[in-house]
């Protein structure tokens, strides 16, 4: 990286989660990206999984430094990944963008339709609004303490390739790593989202005063099994995933289909009925 007056200097990488700042997955990113620049973090305070892009709107919020015996600069934030990636580019990066952002280590998938619902992701997405590079990456395990080794490793190449090649604006990328030891990974494949559903389902419990309440469970419903190009099929392969996503949900094809709906005589009907 070149700064303004010509001189060489290391990137700037914007470190941030969803499972808070004492979670094992922030570390190993944190352990990824040091080789690739200078390391600021601004994570959650506590865990934030299935908050999508929520921001917070209706108590303050806390930037908190906390203390490290390195040189990462790490802060908490009592409030979301979103509003994490939005205070740090207000107030810690006021002269100049991070050179990348990068969002995780996810303890579990983010894979196929569960990234509308991922706090990780939403970060990453919202570091791309800024014009910045982003990244989530997801472990596919939910364990407190998982092998992040594969994860580290593989996330290497892929930051490298992101910080040498760039990414369109308003995209950003959208990694799921399987659980397998570093020698039983395959590689790396870029691929498209799998079109699949969350089925939620609740159950009904009693708490110890009478009281009904709801836990939400459910399960995960690939539409699309027999697929051999999507992120599911890949996973199971042994793959990393890589998926490039962006942040305009226009449907183009539908755009063109509903522009020839008749909208103006509806109007002109309804208006005549209202004479």
């Amino acid at each position: 990286m070149v700064d303004g007056k010509g001189d060489l200097r290391r990137p700037v990488i914007l470190v941030t989660n969803d499972d808070g700042f004492r979670a094992a997955g922030i570390e190993a990113l944190i352990e990824m990206v040091k080789p690739f620049g200078s390391v600021v973090v601004v994570a959650p305070e506590e865990g934030h999984s299935g908050m999508s892009h929520a921001i917070t709107i209706k108590t303050p919020l806390r930037l908190k430094k906390r203390k490290r015996t390195d040189d990462v600069q790490f802060y908490s934030v009592n409030g979301t990944p979103v509003d994490c990636v939005k205070l740090a580019m207000n107030q810690l990066f006021t002269t100049s963008l991070p050179d990348l952002v990068v969002s995780g280590i996810n303890h579990g998938s983010n894979s196929s339709i569960s990234i509308i619902y991922s706090g990780t992701m939403a970060a990453a997405i919202e570091g791309c609004l800024y014009g910045v590079p982003s990244i989530g990456f997801s472990l596919l395990d939910y364990d407190e303490n998982p092998d992040f080794t594969a994860s580290i490793e593989f996330g290497r190449v892929i930051v490298g390739n992101v910080l040498q090649n760039g990414l369109s604006h308003g995209s950003c990328l959208n990694v799921n790593i399987p659980v397998l030891p570093i020698k039983s990974v395959k590689g790396i494949k870029v691929t498209r989202q799998n079109k699949g559903t969350w089925r939620e389902e609740f159950e009904k419990r009693t708490d110890p005063r009478g009281v009904d309440y709801y836990w939400l469970t459910g399960y995960f419903l690939n539409e699309e099994p027999t697929a051999t190009d999507t992120d599911e099929y890949w996973l199971n392969e042994g793959y990393i995933t890589v998926v490039p996503i962006h942040v305009d949900y226009t449907d183009y094809k539908e755009l063109e289909r509903i522009k020839s709906w008749k909208f103006d005589q509806i109007a002109v009907s309804n208006a005549e009925k209202n004479k």
